[in-house]
């Protein structure tokens, strides 16, 4: 759909040559959804330098009820950044900048569009850590971590972006800009507006800044992946590891006995680091940043517990940094080891830590009841009750015709989580992929509470329409 020259050429006023993408080769990435499921259909790709040129861009749209999708970094699992006809993709990458650090503060001021990486780099010269860590933390931008509310692996000791940032700098649906960068540990002056934009998706605004919260950078680490005979093991190994290192507990990451083997099939340097074949492994990793916190002396005190309770079979603790690395490599590959396996039927959800064992338990048996010959892969974060129980295609199987299933899977998967008072999405949002069911399973006081805000503060539908609530 071919938008008004005069909206063309008052963008082009706005941001100038260097800020429109207006080409099919040049948007293309911009279109490009990371699972493949979707394809974007822009009319234009506007990549403003400022919050400045977001808000009047934001203005101009509004005047001509041209709809607009906020873009991060664009690797996102649920379809959020997806654009349709008549659309206009706004794209954070070139606010960049790092505005401020202050180490004695532990705040960080940055822009949406700064790869999170790179601000994991700016914490650690400045002696401190943002501990935010994700497998696209390479690519992905801060400002799209903040509106999906992200997690990672470190949400056990440190808590999702939510729990990361204390001020916002947001352009809003009618391009007035709010100035919420404030750099306080406490504020208690009314609602907290940043929290409404943090995991909205972009549907209430555009965050084009924040405040993040620093740490003290860990100068004493321990990391081990520890073999397990029974899964309900894990959850009791957690707490025994929580209490012996006095809650030290960095990470916590499960990988099955199936996303090990896929991983050293496909994954380069990766291999099975014992001998004997285990049904169920845990990540563990304890952190301080006291350099003489004698980490490793709680960390041997937990294995020594641990197999005298029969809670772990067998050990490897990582002697050096580039052990804990390659660790870590076997669990940061296991997304992309599984997509040389077929298709996978993914499921992001979350149950009290409890329940996990249980969780894995009965929906493994429900796929062999429903879907025989599917293999399920459940791996991630038991310390925050998070798992990624995706489904990889039976062996041989017709990639489309299992993708077909992924409505009827997600049906099964998703009633056994929230019949256990789970959530159907723990830390990759809504988006496209889920409004219908968030819709089915979300209780109807809180859509319609969900619904009003939208209203409120964008009664025109023009900020990423159909994302989040329909």
């Amino acid at each position: 759909m071919p938008l008004d020259q005069t909206f063309l050429d008052r963008i082009l006023e706005i941001v100038g040559a260097a800020g429109c993408v207006s080409t099919p080769g040049d948007m293309a990435p911009f279109l490009t959804e990371e699972r493949g499921l979707y394809k974007g259909r822009a009319a234009l790709v506007v990549r403003p330098a400022s919050t400045q040129e977001v808000a009047d861009v934001v203005k101009a749209c509004a005047a001509a009820r041209i709809p607009v999708v906020p873009q991060g970094g664009n690797t996102g699992l649920c379809g959020g950044a997806v654009s349709a006809e008549g659309e206009i993709v706004l794209n954070l990458g070139r606010m960049n900048k790092v505005r401020a650090i202050d180490p004695e503060n532990f705040t960080i001021t940055v822009e949406a569009g700064c790869i999170l990486a790179d601000i994991q780099d700016k914490a650690d010269a400045a002696s401190c850590l943002f501990p935010l860590s994700l497998g696209a933390e390479g690519s992905c931008q801060i400002g799209g971590n903040l509106s999906t509310n992200a997690g990672g692996v470190n949400v056990l000791r440190y808590g999702n972006a939510r729990d990361l940032v204390l001020g916002l700098e947001v352009v809003l649906p009618d391009g007035r800009i709010w100035n919420g960068l404030r750099a306080l540990g406490k504020d208690n002056t009314g609602y907290a507006l940043r929290q409404l934009y943090v995991g909205a998706e972009g549907t209430l605004g555009i965050i084009t800044a924040a405040v993040l919260k620093l740490f003290p950078k860990p100068h004493d680490t321990a990391t081990a992946l520890c073999a397990l005979t029974k899964l309900e093991a894990a959850t009791k190994l957690l707490n025994r590891a929580r209490a012996v290192s006095g809650d030290a507990v960095t990470a916590f990451e499960l990988i099955p006995r199936i996303g090990l083997e896929m991983c050293s099939r496909h994954i380069a340097g990766v291999t099975d680091p014992f001998e004997e074949a285990y049904p169920w492994y845990v990540l563990v990793e304890f952190s301080s940043s006291r350099p003489d916190a004698a980490i490793r002396a709680s960390f041997d005190a937990l294995l020594e517990q641990a197999f005298e309770e029969d809670i772990i079979a067998n050990a490897v603790i990582a002697e050096s940094e580039a052990q804990a690395n390659m660790l870590w490599r076997m669990r940061e590959s296991l997304p992309e080891a599984t997509k040389h396996e077929g298709v996978s039927i993914k499921h992001d959800v979350s149950v009290p830590i409890s329940r996990v064992p249980e969780l894995i338990t009965r929906g493994m048996a429900l796929i062999e009841q429903h879907f025989p010959g599917s293999r399920p892969v459940p791996f991630g974060h038991v310390g925050d009750g998070n798992i990624h129980f995706n489904v990889s295609q039976p062996i041989g199987a017709n990639a489309d015709a299992y993708r077909a299933l992924w409505t009827d899977m997600n049906r099964v998967v998703h009633d056994l989580v929230v019949s256990m008072n789970g959530s159907i999405s723990a830390e990759h949002g809504i988006g496209l992929l889920k409004v219908e069911e968030m819709k089915h399973y979300k209780d109807a006081v809180e859509v319609d509470l969900i619904r009003r805000i939208k209203r409120a503060l964008d009664p025109d539908n023009l900020m990423n329409p159909g994302k989040v609530i329909d």
